[in-house]
């Protein structure tokens, strides 16, 4: 084991050998200084454990000495030791953070207690702080640790949801590629209105799979070429409840579900199911509604071309207000035609919803 170091500081040179001597004998590695700043340059070129001073030096004296020495270092103790016997002294000095007093003359078994005490309480303290920055480290290692194996999770979820939509574009080949395309422009209206990263994720996940329920519903209305019959309507505003019903009981969609459940809702409260109006529907509704209208305006169909993005943007903005959430609207209209567009062309392949942090 290292000899401890103890810096002994004394105007007196025969204090200073006497006590260098008693402390060597015992095993201690000594450095007198005949002067507070002679050890405060020894402290700031050396390492030392423990500081023995006297009170009254000339020029600068124990107790500046005190403050000085642990603004450098704020763990090492320092006993003072002096031939006044005032109380009020030795308060003084603890108080600037003395680890102990002891008055001349003194017996050689006390300056060793009174040693060992101090050198055992910064090998404590050292210790602890090395067990804390140890503790720090181990903290911020699982931290990652956890953060990683969550962020495997999310995505081994998010990536069971693109199945599932795969499997809803192999039902509705008419709107292939269209919840891809409709999540990726609400994840951007959705940050231009400042929705917060795990509020986003919910958001993209509800209307990633906002027509989940149209798996329940018949190939034969899904698919029909002609309008659908007023039973047919019916039938075909049931999806809207069925994905709800499905995703409400999965723990990490639940929030994404009642956007499942709210996105045919209209501002006004003429949508469907439940008629709710401003507000009332979840705000990834409303701006899904935006998306949704969007996406259905620009993209080719069956019976039509796609419309041009002015004539989308422009009917939009007409139905701010019955249709859709004027201030989603707001945003929409503010944005770039670079963006949509851009988006229009980049996201016809399928969309890897757990890489939703790129779009």
């Amino acid at each position: 084991m290292a000899q401890e170091r103890i810096l002994i500081v004394d105007d007196e040179e025969a204090i200073r050998e006497v006590v260098a001597t008693l402390l060597a004998a015992q095993g201690y590695n000594c450095t007198p200084c005949s002067n507070a700043r002679e050890a405060l340059e020894h402290l700031h070129t050396s390492t030392t454990d423990l500081i023995l001073s006297d009170l009254v030096m000339p020029g600068m004296d124990g107790l500046k000495l005190i403050e000085l020495a642990r603004s450098h270092d704020r763990d090492i103790p320092v006993i003072m030791v002096t031939a006044m016997h005032d109380i009020s002294t030795a308060i003084e000095a603890i108080r600037r953070g003395a680890y102990d007093y002891i008055l001349k003359p003194f017996e050689k078994d006390q300056l060793f207690m009174s040693v060992r005490r101090a050198l055992e309480h910064r090998r404590l303290v050292l210790e602890n702080q090395h067990y804390q920055s140890d503790l720090e480290k181990l903290v911020e290692e699982r931290t990652s640790q956890l953060s990683t194996a969550l962020e495997d999770l999310e995505e081994s979820y998010d990536c069971t949801l693109e199945a599932l939509a795969g499997a809803l574009d192999l039902k509705d080949a008419e709107t292939e590629g269209h919840c891809q395309r409709v999540t990726a422009l609400t994840i951007v209206m959705a940050r231009a209105m400042s929705v917060g990263e795990a509020e986003l994720r919910q958001i993209a996940r509800g209307a990633f799979l906002h027509d989940i329920g149209k798996m329940a519903i018949p190939d034969s209305i899904l698919r029909k070429p002609g309008p659908l019959t007023a039973d047919e309507i019916d039938i075909m505003r049931t999806h809207c409840d069925i994905g709800f019903k499905v995703l409400e009981r999965i723990p990490f969609l639940k929030e994404a579900s009642e956007i499942v459940l709210s996105h045919q809702e209209k501002f006004d409260g003429s949508g469907y199911p439940r008629g709710q109006r401003g507000d009332e529907i979840p705000l990834g509704a409303r701006i899904f509604a935006v998306a949704d209208t969007l996406d259905a305006m620009i993209s080719d169909r069956p019976y039509r071309k796609a419309l041009p993005l002015q004539t989308a943007k422009d009917e939009i903005e007409r139905h701010a207000g019955t249709q859709f959430d004027p201030k989603v609207v707001e945003i929409f209209l503010s944005l770039p035609d670079s963006i949509w567009l851009e988006l229009r062309q980049n996201y016809t392949a399928p969309f890897p919803l757990h890489s939703l942090k790129e779009v």
